[in-house]
């Protein structure tokens, strides 16, 4: 991994880009997450627990093994921007972005916070509300966004289902369905697209047009932790 091909070339080129959650404020972990492969941590400050001084801690942490720190702030002021930035985070990924207008108010705040080097980091804009699928072609038409990232959780509650999703289950078929078609839509106007994805839906969710691809590292604790279970239970029982 090295950080002379920035997450924005990679994109440019065509490359899939891993972005995993550490769900823990340990920069230890986001080490560790980029060293196995992932090209960027997610530092979530409006569902998670970061704080500022995290945000320092878990970028600088990504970068030393070679991978970049992204950041989703709590909200789209401009103060909470900017020290999202100055405090070193190599991007931010805004929630809520329903209008042109909004998008077009992120894109000004964005520059403004990093003026000299905003070129250098990523802009991610979330798509996220019917509201926002409602008004994508506008939306994709505001010029300064790096990523369009469909977030299916939040646009399930919108469409009035949970945004959880239980062990072994999909989302329902709509919500799916919604985000296939506004993938596709991004990438149609030309523009870079990304989601969340769970090991059955990756390579589908590639095939429809995603880039940039957030995954958690809580699933994969769970899912190695269930896998030394399964194959250490049957031994337990034949020794006693």
């Amino acid at each position: 991994m090295s950080t002379s091909s920035s997450l924005k070339e990679r994109l440019a080129r065509g490359d899939s880009v891993l972005m995993v959650n550490p769900n823990h404020i340990s920069p230890t972990l986001c080490e560790k997450l980029v060293r196995s492969g992932a090209d960027s941590v997610f530092i979530d400050c409006e569902h998670g627990l970061a704080g500022f001084e995290d945000i320092h801690h878990m970028a600088k942490a990504a970068r030393y093994a070679g991978g970049f720190g992204i950041v989703r702030p709590q909200n789209q002021e401009r103060s909470t921007i900017t020290r999202c930035l100055n405090a070193g985070a190599d991007g931010v990924m805004v929630p809520l972005i329903h209008t042109a207008e909004i998008a077009r108010q992120v894109v000004h705040t964005f520059r403004y916070a990093c003026p000299d080097d905003h070129e250098a980091r990523l802009l991610i804009g979330m798509v996220e509300s019917v509201e926002a699928v409602r008004n994508l072609d506008e939306i994709l038409a505001v010029e300064g966004i790096d990523v369009f990232f469909v977030g299916p959780g939040d646009l399930s509650q919108s469409m009035g289902y949970s945004p959880a999703v239980a062990a072994g289950k999909r989302r329902a078929q709509p919500v799916l369905d919604l985000v296939d078609q506004t993938l596709q839509r991004i990438r149609a106007a030309g523009k870079v697209a990304g989601t969340l994805v769970v090991r059955h839906d990756v390579a589908h969710l590639v095939s429809v047009g995603a880039q940039l691809l957030y995954y958690h590292a809580d699933p994969f604790v769970a899912e190695g932790v269930g896998v030394m279970r399964q194959l250490s239970a049957p031994l337990a029982a034949e020794a006693h």
